[in-house]
């Protein structure tokens, strides 16, 4: 036994250039050459992983075995691939491992074949060359006659064999503990031979979704439990000689198959278009030389030339020269393209989140690239990862490797399969069989996907594209939404409201066009503190950036091919943009004209950092000023102390809670003798001058109220998740209806512990004049994710409270978007996100309902996308997800019906030794039920969306109450309908000598059959609901032709078949007055089941449930809520906590929450 190991960080960084140290070369137990030279690493253990190894004589056993079973063997192998591996192999250590039986985390048992690869010579001189680089050392090499490489891969990712550890490691340790410095080592490039050993060991860079063939899918699922069993019931049937029946249940059987390949195929294909990329690109070798090379030979540490125009990038690359303006809507599903700066060298440990804004990701479109390249065009990168390694990849693994579903009834269908076929020789028990056979629907796997395709269909039309269907049904049960604020509440555009200056003296008069300010550093400040660039000619970059440029006046100029006489200019810095004054600008105060700028250092914008800054000279100067550009809160601690207004926090408080979103920006002097080409960020965003707060009005989309108000009418808890100002947030959240107008506010202040002070907590209003005299009424909570953290740490026992009554969540950084979500669904809620930026990606991911607010057909990022840039899609996937969901329950319960309708009719019949005829059960099964099926799921949403939820349990009472008493309706109606026969005078009682089919015709079977035949329509009628999620009935205009049709065909066999009576084998009643007597027996049938259907929707079973009491929810927000009810001292408003004190013993017990 051994663990497969994902190594985190600990790997001694691959440098490019000789390391200072070497590591010993030896040999380990099994003689093999080892290069060895890891020590510490931090690791996670993810798999159980076995070794086995092949046995010849096991093996050719198998095999034997498996022609004498006919193939049962094969099939039970290939549902028990832990027996297949037992059976052939015997276990052995990992490093002699043939086949690998890796048990997952979800406790999933998979077998995966050892791969080897021979390494040519030349590797192996390289090797023995480059043995002093640390990377070399964590790679496994075995030597004997030749060199191999041994790996397997597992859901798309390369796991290699390290032996000094022991285990298979995930390919991407090599390059994990990469340094930036060591990426700036690699610019020079990689030689030929250095590229291909990278290449061998990491495997080509592709993200390839396998599309199977149509016969290997159908062979995938003929060997599904159900189509076994199926299989095993036909071979039953021609036994008994229902040549036709059993043409029938094939036809169903293909029809089924051909829909779910269909659609499987489908999916794949889509994914495989989505996730497959392969292009030309080009690379730098060490010699200098740049090469044209296919995008599948690209290997981490490849030197990446882009060219000025762009490309679709085909692998996730660290950009070190140069500035990319990049679409990452594909990945992310922001439709604002993103500007990206070079990564600043330096010896910390390089990470592609933390670096977000300096790296480029797989998928995304560069639509220009400049400064990195000759004469100043193009730019240069470095490959960190490739193929499944990559972003894309990550989010392409997680929709085809999903977190596991459990169907039990794939089991139960597993053990009637083996029953059905060890009975099907013996003919004493042919006839039970058939009972057994019937009690399970053939077309039940195709109907019951029918809803959510018909949904999928709905959706596409209505411009939301679903990448994962699945989750379709998950939407009918979303209990809590949480939305983004900026572009997805809020209009993305802005508009500029105002500028105050600011310093020690205090704050001035609102300027309202910032074209008004004199000449200065906060003019300049605003012209400049920004990523805007230019895509022929026209300017690119965050609406919000935008509209502070336009409000300046201030014109955006970018160097030329040739920006060496612009540097010029400039004291000889490399310059990324200029910035002009307008030539006729507004005088203030009599004050001198602005000179042009230009930006010659620019740190980008950091969610996590909450500012950016610049580094900007002016004409024909050397001298330089940083300025930056923030959150007030974090632009304030980083100014020096007595530079900052005593009323800052007043006028902070004032703006937002006006709903304005307020920027503060500062500045400095640095230093004539920096040098500005290679200064830190941390060395230029420290010790600023405050300079002034600007003041932005955000609209809230007229959308958003509407679909708020329709969550709340409809109990559905809808919650904002927002990197912006609290007060803003709150503002927000009032306009659009989360919160109300006069509602009171509490505001959450979670304070982690200093070295002078303990952590603390407090609850307090958010206006302390008013007294709460029933605080437990004030619902209404918000926090900030400084608060959410300290609550993680220090008061998690708070923690579920909170989130239970917290409505608002503000300067949420993405990682504590996705925890939040997360945390929610620990409370047993059923999570929706909707967002539209990429700092709701891994929201987005973690959602149990995940929807991206993009112009993209179909982004990765989540799976649903929305080319509707507003949240009115949220309620129309609620709706189509609970009309889904009522579908799937209405088609279940109506194939259980059918199948119970069957059973019933042919038990009947089997007590006076008849049975159905062959085109009886054809008639039924073919011509009602699967048409009846195939076109009740069309039916639509209702427009509204109501307070209740439809259930998720087959094993509700619901269900199981009036599938019970529809039986006991449907059992009466075939005995009254054979009591009814044999009363009449003329009835002619069968034939006692034969059994089965010899006694056909006869009245028993032709009443029972007519009789049966309404009930399939009966019971399709009964089942399919309507009001509340969906439209009434009269809306599916094909389900109510279908309907009209059938009934008047079963009508018509009833009362005068003609023709037909030889071909069902029906016996011919002469008396008109028996055959309407029939027709209206059908018609109390269905009066009776229609009323006690009305009955079970109004609640008439609740009434049982009161006989055992009531229990408590399984949820815990549901069991949490009412404690919190019950609790008049819930919250303890204006009370400073401390841990530990005020909490409830029982708390973390019963929540299920820890400290994290």
């Amino acid at each position: 036994m051994g663990i497969v190991v994902e190594l985190q960080s600990g790997l001694p960084s691959p440098t490019p250039a000789q390391s200072g140290h070497s590591h010993a070369t030896g040999k380990n137990c099994n003689g093999y050459r080892e290069i060895s030279g890891f020590e510490n690493f931090l690791s996670h253990w993810f798999q159980d992983v076995q070794g086995y190894k092949w046995v010849r004589w096991q093996l050719w056993l198998c095999r034997l075995a498996a022609v004498l079973s006919l193939g049962v063997l094969l099939i039970v192998f290939h549902w028990r691939p832990k027996l297949a591996v037992l059976a052939r192999c015997c276990s052995c250590p990992l490093a002699l491992a043939d086949i690998l039986l890796i048990t997952d985390s979800f406790g999933q048992q998979h077998v995966v074949e050892v791969l080897t690869e021979e390494m040519d010579c030349s590797s192996l001189e390289m090797v023995a060359e480059l043995e002093e680089i640390e990377w070399r050392d964590t790679v496994q090499l075995y030597n004997e006659e030749k060199t191999l490489l041994r790996y397997y891969l597992f859901n798309g990712l390369r796991y290699i064999w390290l032996g000094r550890k022991g285990a298979f490691c995930r390919v991407s340790v090599l390059n994990e503990d990469w340094t930036c410095n060591d990426l700036y080592g690699f610019q020079t490039g990689l030689s030929h031979l250095e590229q291909s050993l990278r290449r061998r060991m990491y495997g080509p860079n592709l993200i390839d979704v396998q599309v199977k063939s149509y016969v290997k899918l159908l062979f995938e699922e003929v060997l599904n439990p159900f189509y076994v069993f199926q299989l095993f019931s036909i071979t039953l049937w021609i036994f008994e000689n229902y040549y036709y029946y059993a043409i029938c249940i094939f036809i169903i059987s293909i029809l089924s198959i051909g829909l779910s390949l269909y659609e499987t195929r489908k999916q794949s294909v889509t994914l495989h278009n989505m996730a497959r990329l392969v292009t030309n690109v080009t690379i730098r070798r060490n010699s200098g030389v740049e090469e044209l090379v296919s995008s599948e030979e690209l290997a981490p540490g490849d030197c990446l030339i882009i060219p000025q125009e762009g490309l679709l990038l085909p692998c996730d690359a660290a950009l070190l020269a140069g500035e990319c303006l990049v679409n990452e809507s594909m990945l992310t599903g922001e439709s604002v393209p993103v500007l990206k700066t070079p990564l600043l060298a330096g010896e910390g440990r390089y990470s592609s989140e933390t670096e977000r804004r300096h790296t480029l990701f797989c998928g995304t479109q560069l639509i220009q690239a400049k400064g990195g390249g000759p004469g100043g065009s193009g730019a240069v990168a470095v490959v960190t990862s490739t193929g499944f390694f990559t972003a894309k990849g990550n989010l392409v693994s997680s929709i085809l490797y999903p977190h596991p579903t459990f169907f039990r009834f794939n089991k139960i269908l597993l053990i009637k399969s083996s029953l059905v076929f060890l009975a099907t020789w013996l003919e004493l028990v042919l006839m039970s069989l058939d009972v057994v056979t019937i009690a399970v629907p053939p077309a039940l796997s195709a109907a019951i996907t029918t809803g959510t395709v018909y949904a999928q269909h709905r959706l596409k039309s209505q411009g939301i594209f679903c990448t994962s269907p699945p989750r379709i049904n998950i939407c009918g049960k979303v209990s809590v939404f949480c939305f983004d604020k900026t572009g997805t509440l809020t209009e993305d555009g802005m508009d500029v409201w105002g500028v105050m200056e600011g310093g020690h003296a205090g704050f001035s008069e609102l300027v309202p066009d910032p074209r008004l300010l004199p000449p200065g550093p906060m003019l300049s400040g605003l012209a400049c503190c920004h990523t805007v660039t230019l895509l022929q000619g026209q300017p690119l970059g965050d609406p919000l950036e935008l509209k502070m440029v336009e409000s300046t006046g201030w014109t955006l100029q970018e160097p030329e091919r040739d920006g060496n006489v612009v540097d010029a200019e400039f004291g000889g810095n490399r310059v990324l943009a200029v910035l002009s004054p307008p030539t006729q600008q507004p005088q203030a105060q009599g004050a001198s004209t602005s000179e042009a700028v230009a930006i010659v250092q620019r740190f980008a914008f950091s969610s996590a950092l909450q500012r950016m800054s610049v580094v900007t000279v002016a004409r024909g100067t050397r001298s330089a000023l940083a300025f930056m550009k923030g959150s007030p809160e974090m632009v304030a601690s980083l100014c020096r102390a007595e530079t900052v207004p005593g009323e800052f926090s007043s006028k902070l408080h004032s703006f937002s809670s006006e709903g304005l979103r307020v920027l503060a920006l500062a500045y400095k002097p640095v230093h004539r003798n920096t040098d500005l080409s290679t200064i830190k960020r941390a060395e230029v965003e420290k010790d600023m001058q405050f300079l002034g707060l600007m003041m932005m009005k955000n609209l809230v989309k007229p959308e958003s109220a509407q679909v708020i108000n329709m969550l709340k009418v409809a109990h559905r808890r809808s919650v904002m998740v927002t990197g912006d100002n609290i007060l803003t947030a709150v503002n927000v959240a009032k306009s659009c209806g989360m919160v109300g107008f006069d509602d009171k506010v509490i505001f959450v202040n979670a304070t982690p512990p200093t070295a002078q002070s303990i952590p603390t907590l407090r609850f307090s209003l958010e206006d302390q004049g008013d007294v709460i005299t029933q605080p437990s009424l004030c619902q209404w909570k918000t926090l900030t994710q400084r608060c959410i953290a300290a609550l993680c740490d220090h008061f998690p026992e708070y923690l579920p409270k909170v989130l239970l009554r917290a409505t608002v969540f503000a300067r949420m950084a993405p990682d504590q978007k996705t925890q939040l979500v997360k945390e929610l669904q620990k409370l047993n809620y059923k999570v929706g996100m909707c967002g539209d930026g990429a700092n709701d990606c891994g929201a987005l991911r973690a959602a149990d309902v995940g929807v991206s607010l993009s112009e993209a057909e179909a982004s990765v990022a989540s799976p649903f996308t929305s080319k509707t840039e507003n949240i009115s899609c949220v309620p129309l996937l609620i709706r189509e997800g609970r009309c889904s969901l009522v579908t799937t329950f209405s088609l279940f319960r109506y194939m259980a019906s059918y199948s119970l309708i069957q059973f019933c009719a042919v038990l009947i019949l089997y007590t006076v030794r008849t049975t159905l005829s062959d085109g009886q059960f054809f008639f039924s099964d073919l011509c009602l039920v699967t048409i009846l099926a195939i076109v009740m799921g069309r039916g639509g949403p209702s427009d509204k969306l109501d307070p209740s939820r439809p259930s998720a349990s087959l094993l509700s009472l619901p269900v199981l109450g009036s599938l019970f008493i529809h039986t006991c309706v449907i059992v009466l109606g075939q005995l009254a309908a054979l009591f009814v026969t044999t009363s009449q005078d003329w009835y002619v009682p069968i034939n006692s000598t034969s059994i089965g089919e010899d006694n056909l015709p006869n009245m028993e079977d032709t009443s029972v059959f007519a009789l049966s035949g309404f009930q399939y329509i009966i019971m399709a009628v009964v089942v399919t609901k309507g009001y509340p999620h969906k439209k009434p009935l009269y809306y599916n205009r094909s389900f109510l032709c279908v309907l009209l049709i059938l009934f008047a065909v079963t009508t018509w066999l009833v009362l005068n078949p003609g023709p037909v009576l030889k071909i069902l084998i029906l016996y011919d009643f002469f008396d008109m007055k028996f055959k309407m007597l029939l027709v209206a027996l059908a018609a109390l049938n269905f009066l009776i089941c229609f009323f006690v259907e009305v009955l079970i929707d109004l609640g008439f079973l609740n009434c049982l449930r009161a006989l055992r009491g009531r229990r408590e929810s399984k949820k815990q927000y549901k069991r949490l809520n009412i404690r919190l009810s019950e609790s008049p001292s819930w919250p303890p408003l204006n009370q400073t906590l401390s841990p530990g004190t005020g909490a409830e013993p029982d708390d973390i017990n019963i929540w299920g929450f820890a400290q994290t």
